[in-house]
């Protein structure tokens, strides 16, 4: 108890040293460029002790919590005796054998992505701004299925050991094809989606699940295979958000052709 309020201490302490230029930033800028006095200082003053303590809570929740269970998962998935292979033989097991590895990225993915705080920040704003033309739920669902798909194509990635880039460069060259065929008023918002699924919630799961697995398959580098499945979770989003607004438009045409068809007769 004692060492984990030690920890908590220097983690507050850490955290008030990383907000603190944002704060002189704000203030100096306030006080001697605008030359005005800041309003409503103490709810402001009360909101960077919010941010400061909370950030404090998330970094040490981070430590105790999602860090460790991401690695736990990745051992517990790749334990010989779960996969039913011999531990003492030197040759590295086939892809086939994770397919539990892949279903829990998948699975990990979507939850991780409906739960970010920031998508639903931007999605709230997208279905304001759009006039409710883009869905709250909508927008998050096919946000979340891009991440799903992207963190289960990049383990099997590090189990397959194949090279990050083929994959990377290959995505763009899809998210290129799609963007010179979506609806212009939806490219931008997903390539906005796309980053902001790289956050508070996703981002450390995520991680240590790709370590965790990197260390725990034969043959691998946790630093050189170990990453890269944040890169899955930005680029799919884009491509699932842009097939998302592709087949809203097509089934809204099919609709319409649909009504007129029904009208003429």
């Amino acid at each position: 108890m004692i060492a984990g309020l030690l920890n908590f201490f220097d983690m507050l302490v850490a955290t008030i040293r990383d907000v603190l230029p944002i704060v002189v930033i704000i203030f100096g800028f306030q006080l001697f460029v605008l030359r005005r006095r800041i309003p409503n200082l103490p709810q402001l003053l009360m909101g960077f002790l919010f941010v400061i303590v909370g950030l404090a809570l998330f970094l040490q929740g981070l430590e105790q919590a999602l860090f460790p269970i991401g690695k736990l998962m990745a051992e517990q998935l790749t334990n010989p005796a779960f996969l039913g292979i011999d531990a003492a033989g030197s040759q590295t097991p086939e892809w086939h054998y994770y397919i539990w590895v892949y279903l829990f990225a998948a699975a990990i993915g979507f939850a991780t992505t409906i739960a970010e705080p920031s998508l639903i920040a931007v999605a709230i704003m997208a279905n304001q701004v759009s006039g409710g033309a883009v869905g709250i739920r909508g927008l998050r669902v096919a946000v979340a299925i891009g991440v799903s798909v992207g963190i289960a194509l990049g383990t099997y990635r590090i189990v397959s050991g194949t090279p990050l880039h083929y994959y990377i460069i290959a995505g763009y060259l899809v998210v290129i094809l799609q963007t010179m065929v979506t609806p212009k008023s939806i490219v931008a918002l997903a390539y906005d989606s796309g980053g902001v699924t790289t956050s508070t919630v996703t981002v450390p799961l995520v991680a240590a699940l790709g370590l965790g697995l990197a260390s725990n398959v034969p043959g691998r580098n946790p630093l050189l295979d170990g990453f890269g499945l944040i890169a899955f979770a930005s680029l799919f989003p884009i491509m699932s958000v842009m097939a998302y607004a592709q087949l809203s438009e097509w089934y809204g045409r099919r609709i319409s052709r649909q009504l007129s068809d029904s009208r003429e007769e």
